[in-house]
């Protein structure tokens, strides 16, 4: 009973969190691109070692998620569909699977299923 009520506040802590990361990054990207765009801004950008690096480090961990959703999905259209979400949109797109993978999870499902391949 205990695990089943403690299933529920993960889940819960997990939707709010990721509900945050969704609505934080679409504001900052939006600001961002209001402000000024990723085009005009890829010089100065590119100059800098420590933008390259954050930037290499976001990929890597872009493909490290990607290669978890290969794992969870089994169609190619949709295995294609997230690659081409998630290295466009980065940690929207992650925060949008895992919110979606965690509204799917069945009431009993104990909340280790999230990181399982459905049968």
């Amino acid at each position: 009973m205990l695990d089943l009520a403690l299933d529920g506040v993960v889940r819960t802590v997990l939707k709010l969190l990721f509900a945050a990361i969704l609505i934080c990054m679409t504001v900052v990207t939006i600001r961002a691109s209001l402000a000024v765009s990723l085009w005009s801004a890829w010089d100065s950008y590119a100059a800098n070692p420590w933008a390259v690096a954050t930037l290499w480090d976001a990929y890597c961990g872009f493909t490290i998620v990607f290669c978890w959703v290969c794992y969870k999905e089994r169609s190619s259209a949709f295995r294609i569909l997230w690659f081409v979400l998630i290295m466009g949109l980065g940690n929207i797109a992650t925060s949008l699977y895992l919110l979606l993978q965690l509204s799917r999870l069945g009431d009993h499902e104990p909340i280790e299923a999230l990181l399982r391949r459905r049968a």
